[in-house]
């Protein structure tokens, strides 16, 4: 399964990925996680991809995409060409409007619900996680959890939990 996070620097592209990547080695897979921004910290353009496989992986970056996830237009108009035809796209609602739609487009307004649930527009990276995850079934929720509490900060984690529980309900 290959799965590239896009946006800009400072929307928790990479941090996502991470715990995606650490997420799928809990649930006994393979996984590779690689990441790409500009010299900007913050608002450069940024991409983390994950590869996720039973068995051993071998590339650093994927050719084609199973799931694209983007956080801006920019993002979405650079790599939405890159998506397999029966691939998954998942978008910020209100910051990409997808050109073309591939069969299988889900959006969520992650950034809105993430200021408002969480006072925090920051994670909207984990709304769209558990939004993703509710999706796809890709991993167990409780490895995304764990996995989270292995990365975040003790003061952030229940938040982060948080977020990544209404991204879990907002897909139903």
């Amino acid at each position: 399964m290959n799965i590239r996070f896009s946006g800009f620097g400072g929307q928790g592209v990479v941090f996502s990925g991470v715990i995606l990547g650490w997420a799928a080695v809990l649930d006994g897979k393979n996984a590779v996680q690689t990441q790409s921004y500009g010299s900007e910290a913050r608002g450069g353009a940024c991409k983390c991809d994950v590869i996720i496989d039973d068995t051993e992986i071998y590339e650093l970056e994927p050719v084609k995409l199973d799931i694209l996830i983007a956080f801006s237009q920019t993002a979405y108009s650079k790599y939405h060409k890159f998506l397999k035809q029966d691939g998954l796209l998942f978008v910020d609602k209100y910051l990409v409007k997808p050109i073309s739609h591939p069969k299988k487009t889900f959006t969520i307004p992650a950034t809105d619900i993430a200021l408002i649930k969480m006072q925090h527009k920051i994670m909207a990276n984990m709304v769209m996680l558990g939004f993703m995850i509710a999706k796809t079934g890709l991993l167990k929720t409780e490895s995304i959890e764990e996995s989270i509490r292995t990365y975040v900060s003790d003061h952030l984690v229940e938040g982060n939990l948080g977020a990544f529980k209404t991204g879990l309900v907002y897909s139903k």
